[in-house]
């Protein structure tokens, strides 16, 4: 799933250019919708309607949605699991899995490419009412180590899902989170509240690393779905099962944590600390 640094790198291809027209002061002509479920507020006659003539004014991110604020309303797109957007000529043959695209008076195109069908469009007059559900943005100046382990004092799950859970941080997910936690040398199943002062510091402070890291390399290009990110060569434990850790040597190990495949050192995260 593209999680922040993917999500952040396409909102500033989007914002700049980048071969293509910025998409901000893009006017809407129509909507082609070939995967009706990509819509799910209004009803799609509705969306048509509503979205018809109405100009976009900018682009941002907060957690994994790209925040499109129009003239009259909000356009907010969750990638899914594979969604990717790119800007294309409407003269260029469409790609095999454009599920939605928007057309532009100017003649470009707004391709929501969605392998697996996952992604999600919503219209709304309220962004604040969804996007106010998620949790801090790790990047931001508002999220400190005190914020943290104020979120995490509340709690006694397992580190990993809660990492995971969009309500508790934005724009985390199993790539970032599992290279986090190898950074921090915690287990994925260590209970939240038993991490000391120093231990929160030091994941605060890896959290912010790895996905500053991500940005730099613009995401991790690890499926075929995704495009352009080389963050996938520089990966501590994520999908290296079997490979020696880079730190000392161990095999990496791969389990199950809430269906999702983690990766982790034995040694330099022992689920027992020391």
């Amino acid at each position: 799933m593209p999680e922040l640094p993917e999500v952040e790198t396409i909102a500033q291809n989007l914002q700049r250019g980048n071969g293509s027209l910025p998409i901000p002061g893009q006017s809407i002509k129509d909507v082609l919708i070939n995967w009706p479920r990509h819509i799910a507020t209004p009803d799609v006659d509705s969306f048509r309607r509503r979205i018809h003539g109405q100009a976009i004014q900018d682009v941002r991110r907060r957690g994994k949605y790209l925040v499109f604020p129009l003239s009259a309303e909000c356009l907010l797109i969750h990638l899914g699991m594979s969604g990717d957007l790119l800007m294309a000529q409407s003269a260029e043959p469409p790609g095999r899995y454009d599920r939605t695209v928007f057309h532009f008076k100017s003649g470009w195109e707004l391709r929501f490419s969605d392998p697996r069908k996952f992604g999600k469009i919503i219209l709304t007059n309220q962004p604040k009412s969804i996007l106010s559900k998620l949790g801090p943005e790790p990047l931001s100046s508002d999220f400190t180590p005190e914020v943290l382990a104020k979120r995490m004092a509340r709690r006694k799950r397992a580190i990993k899902p809660l990492l995971m859970d969009q309500s508790f941080i934005a724009g985390l997910g199993n790539i970032y989170t599992d290279e986090a936690l190898h950074r921090t040398g915690l287990h994925p199943l260590r209970r939240c509240n038993t991490l000391n002062q120093a231990e929160i510091q030091s994941l605060w402070q890896s959290i912010r690393d790895t996905l500053c890291l991500g940005l730099d390399y613009h995401g991790a290009s690890i499926d075929w779905i995704y495009r352009g990110g080389d963050f996938q060569n520089h990966l501590r434990v994520y999908r290296r099962t079997g490979l020696p850790c880079p730190i000392c040597g161990t095999l990496i190990k791969r389990i199950i944590v809430n269906q999702r495949s983690t990766h982790f050192c034995p040694i330099c995260q022992p689920e027992v600390p020391k």
